[in-house]
């Protein structure tokens, strides 16, 4: 491949007399004469001290830059935004969580763009910012990498932050002290890293290297490690060896591939929010992608780790056994797995895993096919009259796969907290949150401190939880989450009142309300909207560009020409 093919995008920028202004620019931030002959390779991180999620990143990005540079490169490091999940739910900042996705994608694309880089490296670590990267990579479509910033260790007694949740519900029921709430605080979250079980996070690591965007094991390394130094240097180099190749993201992000991330995800018992972003991530791919492929490949494809938030280990224990290239090894093996798509490596998934040795002998995390945790997949699509565009479910299966009971209707995530923390919540109840989804909350918040609280109570087999909304990797239970329509569209979850009958069936795939097809009309008839106090900024432009989660809640225009 000549010079000027090597830098298809930089030599725009830097090459002539008629840009020498911007060379000028470019030797006040550290370039040579020699650089502007080298491939330009844009480091987007997303440090940041809002979250433990992110804090480490900044260093890990000098790493991939050292690795961009050693190869014959020439990196130049940005940031991006993230926001904390954690520390946001369930306060009003939780609307701006999905919200970031797209405003992080779009800074990457604006950098990127506006830059002439040749190549990408993008580090992510908390859960919205990793698919927001892949997104950016979609639509630059140059050769790219992602990295995974890793996840954080165990706090004391193989804490989380799932376990601080779950604590507030246990000391509003009486079942700690307030000295013990503050102790698990202070103890659960020690260090840099992501949320430690198989949250969004890990989930969506895990799913972008089955997608073949990141370099094996990049999802499983503990973000304090020399592991995820060296994974940090080898992205670096690699992605040099993809603008050599010329393979781009849209050559790796295909059909099937995306099939091979969705039964990953499923294998993991991973979160929910894998199918909001695999949508999204498909769309900008352009690659076709809808919830009954969840359906289609989760019957055939069972819930082999034994992880948090349903099961008992965390990611740094799944890590010291080998991670997920072993599972994806046996996946292969069984013709679960798509083995001939090409990956970051330069490599098909197949090759990639070719010399991938299996689990010790004796290891409890990840079950045998003969002996999974379900025998199909836990993120159940529902459909019925009270989600006639569908619905995500998160169904272990150790709730039960069925639930009737009658709604106890809340207007917002604050207002079914306090019942649930003050008792007004029974056994027997569907907690019905609305006004939640993408339009109208705006920006879909998750639903940790209710399911938390729920769990905390020891109510998880007693009450189920449905909303328009969407849930934490961290969240487990009976839950329904991204019910559509929304209610802010007028959807039937809108049209709920007190005491009306639901029925949940995670076998049949069915999410239904005993109301007649007349008594739904005229509650329709009758409905307003409720007026919204989000009347400018970032919330109220995504409230108008947004899409039904049910397409991924992307805010993709419409083609010029249509």
């Amino acid at each position: 491949m000549s010079d000027k093919e090597l830098r298809r995008y930089s030599r725009v920028v830097v090459d002539g007399d008629e840009h020498a202004p911007g060379r000028a620019m470019l030797r006040a931030v550290g370039f040579n004469d020699d650089d502007f002959k080298r491939p330009q390779i844009g480091i987007a991180s997303t440090w940041s001290m809002v979250t433990p999620c992110n804090m480490h990143i900044g260093d890990l990005a000098e790493v991939a830059a050292r690795g961009a540079n050693e190869a014959g490169g020439k990196a130049v490091i940005f940031n991006t935004i993230s926001v904390s999940d954690g520390i946001s739910m369930g306060t009003p900042g939780m609307r701006y969580s999905l919200v970031s996705r797209e405003i992080i994608a779009d800074s990457i694309e604006a950098v990127a763009g506006a830059e002439g880089f040749d190549g990408l490296v993008a580090i992510g670590g908390c859960d919205k910012n990793m698919p927001a990267c892949v997104m950016a990579m979609a639509r630059l479509n140059r050769p790219s990498v992602f990295v995974y910033g890793g996840t954080i260790r165990p706090g004391i007694k193989r804490r989380d932050i799932v376990s601080v949740f779950e604590a507030v519900g246990a000391r509003s029921g009486g079942k700690i002290s307030a000295e013990e709430l503050l102790e698990i605080e202070q103890t659960a979250i020690p260090g840099p890293g992501a949320c430690g079980g198989m949250y969004t996070a890990n989930t969506m690591a895990s799913a972008i290297e089955a997608l073949g965007m990141s370099l094996g094991n990049s999802s499983a390394q503990e973000a304090v490690s020399d592991a995820k130094t060296a994974d940090c240097h080898r992205a670096g180099m690699a992605v040099l060896q993809l603008i050599r190749e010329d393979i781009k993201p849209l050559d790796i992000m295909t059909r099937e591939a995306f099939e091979n991330a969705i039964s990953v995800v499923i294998a993991l018992g991973g979160s929910t929010n894998a199918v909001l972003h695999l949508l999204a991530m498909a769309r900008e791919a352009e690659v076709e992608l809808s919830l009954d492929d969840f359906t289609r490949i989760g019957a055939s494809t069972p819930v082999l780790a034994d992880v948090k938030p349903s099961g008992q280990y965390l990611m740094s224990e799944l890590i010291e056994i080998g991670g997920i290239q072993p599972l994806m090894k046996r996946m292969l093996d069984r013709g679960m797995l798509h083995g001939d798509c090409l990956t970051v490596t330069g490599k098909t998934l197949a090759e990639n895993l070719a010399n991938v040795s299996d689990y010790p002998k004796g290891q409890k995390i990840i079950r045998d096919f003969d002996d999974p945790i379900k025998k199909d997949s836990h993120l159940a699509i529902l459909y019925g009259n009270l989600a006639p565009e569908g619905a995500v479910a998160k169904i272990s299966g150790k709730e039960g796969l069925h639930f009737e009971g009658r709604a106890r209707v809340f207007h917002s995530e604050e207002d079914a907290l306090q019942a649930i923390l003050g008792d007004v919540v029974k056994a027997g109840d569907v907690i019905v949150i609305r006004y939640e989804g993408p339009k109208g909350a705006p920006g879909m918040r998750e639903m940790l401190s209710p399911t938390g609280a729920i769990m905390g109570r020891g109510l998880g087999k007693e009450v189920a939880l449905i909303t328009d909304g969407r849930f934490s990797g961290g969240s487990h239970g009976f839950v329904v989450g991204h019910v559509t329509p929304e209610a802010a569209v007028g959807g039937p979850i809108a049209l709920l009142e007190d005491g009306d009958a639901i029925r949940i069936d995670a076998e049949t795939k069915e999410i239904s309300v005993a109301i007649s097809d007349e008594e739904m009309a005229a509650r329709r008839a009758k409905w307003r909207r409720p007026v919204s106090a989000v009347t400018r900024g970032a919330l109220a432009k995504y409230r108008s560009a947004v899409s039904s989660a049910s397409e991924g809640a992307v805010t993709i225009p419409p083609a010029w020409d249509e």
